[in-house]
């Protein structure tokens, strides 16, 4: 058992939220009990993994999409109050780190995206440094981007949107979770032979084309379940909590 206070200074020193301009606010988002024993972690607090949490007997659920976001009109109707309802009724506290989640060298989504694909990180590129460039581990290779298409495919468990380029050995790989395809511009700026992201949007498709690197979406959801469990695992080991990844399933 832990105090929530101290387990919100342990994420926050470990995530250091203060270093990032963001879409929404970092850290406790709604505040239960004062103790905790029990830890969720999931991709987004929807109501399914707030009721998953709940059948857990958590006492604080860990995301990476929380509740609120920058344009939101602060209406607390349909399916915000539903969410709201869930964890204030139950007294369970939800924290929720975006991007500082996304960029934690060894822990983030990128970071864990990378051990997923056995993708080496060699530097940062982008806004905020949120972009990995680096190359295959030792022992992989991509003769071509169908190739490493249907490698992360493998490892992702879901099919890959692919858009090609000029043939060519796949030796520079950039890759950013999430929706993050305005990262391909900076991508190709790097020197990227493939960019990897969760989404893609209209003019990604015309810029591989042209620039001759090719563009991997290989889905917002999927891209981004790594971080948190990983983050979760940690600090649980560290502060004798409870742990337990929750995954929901979602197309996107």
């Amino acid at each position: 058992m832990i105090d929530r206070t101290e387990l919100l200074q342990t994420f926050n020193a470990l995530l250091q939220p203060e270093r990032f301009r963001d879409y929404g606010p970092n850290g406790l988002q709604v505040e239960g009990r004062a103790t905790v024993r029990k830890l969720v972690s999931g991709v987004t607090a929807s109501r399914a993994l707030i009721e998953a949490a709940i059948a857990a007997q958590a006492d604080a659920i860990f995301v990476h999409h929380g509740l609120f976001w920058r344009g939101q009109d602060g209406c607390v109707t349909g399916w915000m109050k539903q969410r709201l309802a869930l964890l204030l009724a139950h007294d369970i506290s939800l924290f929720a780190y975006h991007l500082p989640l996304d960029a934690h060298p060894q822990l983030g989504n990128n970071a864990q995206l990378g051990l997923q694909l056995g993708l080496l990180a060699q530097s940062r590129f982008g806004e905020q440094e949120l972009g990995f460039l680096g190359e295959a581990q030792a022992g992989l290779a991509f003769e071509t981007a169908l190739a490493l298409a249907d490698h992360v495919a493998g490892r992702l468990g879901r099919s890959v949107t692919l858009v090609e380029a000029a043939p060519r050995a796949i030796c520079k790989i950039a890759w950013c979770s999430g929706g993050a395809q305005g990262y391909f511009e900076a991508a190709i700026a790097a020197g990227a032979d493939a960019f990897i992201t969760g989404e893609i949007s209209e003019p990604q498709a015309h810029y591989a084309r042209e620039c001759g690197v090719a563009f991997l979406a290989c889905g917002h959801h999927a891209s981004e379940r790594y971080g948190a469990p990983a983050v979760v695992a940690q600090v649980a080991a560290q502060l004798g909590l409870a742990h337990e990844f929750i995954d929901i399933e979602n197309p996107a």
